[in-house]
């Protein structure tokens, strides 16, 4: 960075190469001094000449300032919004990406500049230690140095985010101009996070916080049509949501997410208008580049989703496919009912929780109405299938289970003929099929579609992961859920299910590890010291076993392994009431853990019995079969290779 100069020896030189180029209207001169001179303070250099009469304004010696300067300072007030000058240098410092647009008395800039949003210094003036000023001096160091500045000379605190009150009404810096040619350029090649971007959730401003489903469905849908580029990744929903109500620096965020960008935003609905702004951010730099806010009746919401990621995608300057990003009315799976979208976006939120079987039932109830006002909706029959699926396979009994696994098929079968090209659809399909049905071989051209249809999508990738594993392709498996976690680092559902994946290869260490990891980010994650337990018991590491076990709050996972190690150590009756409990709680629900306990204790026929039984029922704990280590000793038998036939596992 250059020392400060004198402006009249800078109008003398005929190579003008300055820090600073500052824009703004002589009428407010008392105003603009005192900003200028805060910024020679900080040892930047600054030319600026007043506003000159006539034409003389563009003379040789202010065009080669302009040109060279690193960035361009405009001052927005009532007066330099109608001046044609202003106007013109900030076009100039828009159009080279160094713009750093203030506001001195609270005016908006005038249009073609009101995609940035500005920093507003009408209360702090130009004192320097002011959080507004310290942002325009951040702003200013960044791009005279092109580098982020980490800490002002004063020792103001970082920058940080809080995620209340974001985007609600402070102003946020915008140094990009159009767009950041940042592909077209290279940038994005020399790291992998270059074109990965975190969509956060938005930010509920309604005062409602029933409200909350519809803010965090809007950064969903967002997210969804961000992904169809395929010069981006996006990242998964899981890992974002782990930043909710953060308040730490930006640039923490990025690097816990391995993204450069984050995009974040708030929502507000007030009757039959809904209003949305956004932000993207540079994680690295720490600053914004771009920003804007939406406002529009409720009936314009679908395309408003597509303008918004068309927008993002065009201020990274990636290549927009008209094919990808869709007609601006509806996606791939959507609707055009607002009603129906509003709906669906309810059943969607109850459905993420998985409280209970009530919980359930009522987003299975979301998904239905949302069908009935839109009957070609696919992306609310393949969660209808999904809510199906889950209360078959959790709640129901028998004849109920039947029938709910085949209305799951049914439905998701629909999904697919509605929108063949949603990924989500085939999902839903190939899970009902495999889970429901039993019928391995017809679910893997569902599961093998959905894979290739996906994009960004980590719920369509982990079950792709889990199927192939339990089919005995692991590299497959593998692939998709390493795939999976790095589209959603932060999600303890992907590390359980890579650890499924390792235990059913039988490295049970890397088992342990990955399962330990989901806990370390989510340590209410159902099931997971199941999985532990698991692990150690195949190692024989009994106490190991034990103690992850009394942590399970699953028993029809921690039953199982506890009665195997009773009868290990000898204590029969204590084995003995272990199984009893599991058959008393579960009953025909938990058939073929009962067949794993009896595997394990060498009761061979009545393990092979208790299989047949839970083949006749339908029981989904068979998608196990091929490669559960319980059942490692009933592999020699030929009932056992029968039955692997019969599911259409060899």
């Amino acid at each position: 960075m250059s020392e400060p100069r004198d402006p009249k020896d800078m109008v003398l030189d005929d190579s003008i190469n300055t820090d600073v180029f500052f824009s703004y209207s002589r009428a407010d001169i008392k105003a603009a001094k005192p900003i200028i001179d805060a910024i020679e303070d900080a040892g930047i250099s600054v030319w600026w000449d007043g506003l000159l009469e006539g034409g003389a304004r563009f003379n040789r010696v202010t065009e080669e300032a302009l040109k060279n300067a690193s960035a361009v300072v405009v001052l927005w007030s009532k007066t330099s919004v109608a001046s044609h000058w202003v106007h013109d240098e900030a076009t100039s410092g828009r159009d080279r990406s160094c713009l750093v647009p203030l506001s001195i008395d609270g005016s908006e800039p005038p249009l073609g500049f009101r995609q940035f949003q500005f920093i507003n210094i009408s209360r702090a003036g130009a004192k320097s230690n002011s959080p507004e000023m310290q942002k325009a001096l951040q702003a200013i160091r960044t791009l005279v140095d092109r580098s982020p500045v980490l800490a002002d000379p004063a020792g103001a605190a970082k920058p940080t985010v809080n995620r209340r009150h974001l985007l609600a009404g402070a102003a946020t810096l915008v140094i990009a101009g159009g767009g950041i040619a940042l592909w077209q350029s290279g940038q994005f090649s020399a790291n992998d996070s270059e074109r990965r971007i975190a969509v956060l959730p938005f930010v509920n401003l309604t005062g409602d916080p029933e409200q909350v489903y519809f803010s965090d469905g809007m950064a969903s849908e967002i997210r969804s049509e961000l992904s169809r580029n395929r010069l981006l990744e996006v990242m998964g929903q899981a890992s974002s949501n782990n930043f909710r109500n953060y308040e730490g620096d930006v640039r923490n965020i990025a690097e816990k997410l391995g993204v450069t960008y984050l995009l974040d935003g708030n929502v507000q609905k007030s009757g039959n208008r809904i209003k949305i702004a956004i932000d993207l951010t540079n994680g690295k730099t720490r600053l914004s580049e771009w920003a804007e806010t939406f406002e529009r009746p409720m009936i314009d919401i679908f395309a408003l989703q597509t303008e918004i990621a068309t927008a993002v995608a065009s201020a990274l300057s990636l290549r927009i496919d008209n094919d990808s990003i869709g007609d601006g009315k509806t996606h791939i799976g959507g609707t055009e009912s607002v009603a129906a979208f509003d709906v669906f976006l309810r059943g969607q939120d109850i459905f993420a929780s998985h409280v209970d079987e009530v919980s359930e039932r009522k987003a299975l109830a979301m998904f239905d109405r949302a069908i009935t006002i839109d009957a070609n909706y696919a992306a609310a029959r393949a969660s209808r299938s999904r809510s199906l699926a889950v209360i078959a396979n959790q709640y129901a009994d028998r004849g109920e289970r039947e029938r709910l696994y085949t209305e799951a098929v049914e439905e998701a079968v629909r999904a697919t003929k509605i929108a063949p090209e949603f990924a989500a659809g085939f999902s839903a399909l190939g899970y009902a099929l495999f889970y429901g049905r039993l019928d391995v071989g017809g679910a893997r051209a569902p599961f093998e579609r959905a894979y290739a249809l996906a994009q960004s999508n980590v719920d369509v990738f982990s079950r792709y992961a889990i199927y192939q594993a339990r089919t005995g392709e692991f590299d497959k498996a593998n692939a998709a859920i390493e795939r999976a976690s790095q589209l959603d680092p932060l999600n303890a559902s992907i590390f359980k299910s890579a650890g499924v994946i390792k235990y059913a290869e039988t490295r049970y260490d890397d088992a342990i590890n990955y399962a330990r990891k989901a806990l370390q980010i989510n340590p209410e994650r159902n099931s997971v010291n199941g999985d532990i337990g698991n692990a150690f018991l195949m190692l024989d590491q009994l106490e190991e076993a034990k103690n992850a076990y009394a942590q399970e709050r699953n028993s029809l996972i921690s039953l199982p392994g506890r009665a195997v190690i009773a009868n290990r150590e000898g204590q029969d009756d204590d084995a003995q009431k272990l199984f009893d409990r599991l058959v008393e709680e579960y009953g025909d629900n938990g058939l073929y853990q009962q067949a794993q306990v009896l595997a394990q204790w060498g009761e061979t026929d009545a393990a092979f019995s208790t299989l047949a039984r839970a083949q006749a029922e339908g029981d989904s704990g068979l998608v196990y079969l091929l490669n559960d280590p319980f059942l490692e000793p009933l592999r020699s038998e030929e009932k056992y290779r029968t039955l692997l036939s019969k599911l259409n596992f060899i």
